[in-house]
């Protein structure tokens, strides 16, 4: 009797600068998910990885710091995403459409990048999206 190899589910978390919250959020489902999930993400506008985003994933255990920000254009030539999840805010910023999706889905988060104040004002503006999108990740597991 031959087993069935099961494929991990692709996932895609896209933004506008790839630069926080889809990082953020490919981090999670990273660590919190294990070998059941393929995670990337991408924005249409890439830029660099915010460095308040990698150090409130450190203050959590998660290290996203050798992560790249990313073209979504580097994934459409690729398999196929099972699903694509836009994570940018709608009252800021038209959040981007991925064709070469199974399902496409939206979890609206604010743009931490956009705090302003001292670092340490704006890294708590971090930890509460961070926090935001731990508690839909967390939602999200327990349903798939």
């Amino acid at each position: 009797m031959t087993e069935s190899v099961t494929q991990p589910m692709r996932v895609l978390f896209l933004c506008t600068h790839n630069s926080s919250r889809s990082q953020m959020a490919e981090g999670l489902l990273r660590a919190r998910g294990g070998a059941t999930y393929d995670v990337f993400s991408a924005g249409t506008e890439p830029r660099v990885v915010h460095p308040l985003a990698i150090k409130a994933m450190q203050e959590i255990g998660i290290d996203i710091s050798n992560h790249r920000a990313r073209s979504l254009e580097a994934f459409r030539d690729q398999p196929p995403m099972d699903l694509v999840v836009t994570v940018c805010d709608e009252a800021r910023e038209a959040c981007p459409y991925f064709p070469n999706a199974r399902r496409q889905v939206h979890w609206g988060f604010p743009d931490p990048s956009q705090a302003s104040g001292t670092e340490e004002e704006r890294l708590t503006v971090f930890r509460q999206v961070r926090d935001a999108i731990n508690a839909r990740i967390t939602l999200f597991l327990e349903q798939e």
